[in-house]
């Protein structure tokens, strides 16, 4: 056999080995998050449960879902290990303290408030163009309207 012929036959190996490599990865960083939970970390379950852990053994998790609510569960269930800011935030509702990093619903407080500024903007009042006109204008472009201007090659017809 040459080898343009096993060519394809070791692409496909190639990229099934790939692929089983990288399911591993994953699979081994899951084991490394469900050897992390201890208890009173906040977790998620596979099936979209919110719990805190309670004890930890070695192939089982007892949840605390909530007053008198205490739960078993595989470790494989857990989907994901919380931090306290996101369980807080996602269970109670808690938001984490970000008011200094956080910019205002109204700019008033990031604007400079110059006394000389505020009462030059009270003093300014122009009126602002809209795109409306006047009767006075209306007047002097209904005149010019009943001239009508010819131009070269226009006719009269149409």
């Amino acid at each position: 056999m040459s080898l343009l012929t096993l060519l394809p036959f070791i692409v496909l190996i190639g990229a099934m080995f790939l692929m089983t490599r990288s399911a591993k990865k994953k699979q081994q960083q899951a084991i490394e998050m469900r050897n992390q939970m201890q208890p009173g970390s906040g977790v998620r379950t596979i099936g979209g449960m919110y719990a805190t852990v309670k004890e930890v053994n070695e192939d089982t998790v007892l949840l605390d879902a909530g007053p008198g609510v205490e739960l078993l569960f595989a470790k494989n269930a857990i989907g994901a290990v919380l931090s306290d800011d996101e369980y807080n935030r996602i269970v109670h509702g808690i938001e984490h303290d970000l008011k200094s990093d956080l910019v205002p619903d109204d700019a008033s407080s990031l604007t400079e408030t110059d006394d000389s500024s505020d009462a030059a903007a009270a003093s300014d009042d122009t009126p602002v163009d809209l795109g409306k006109k006047d009767q006075a204008d209306d007047a002097a472009e209904a005149e010019t309207d009943e001239k009508p201007k010819k131009s070269e090659g226009d006719s009269e017809a149409k």
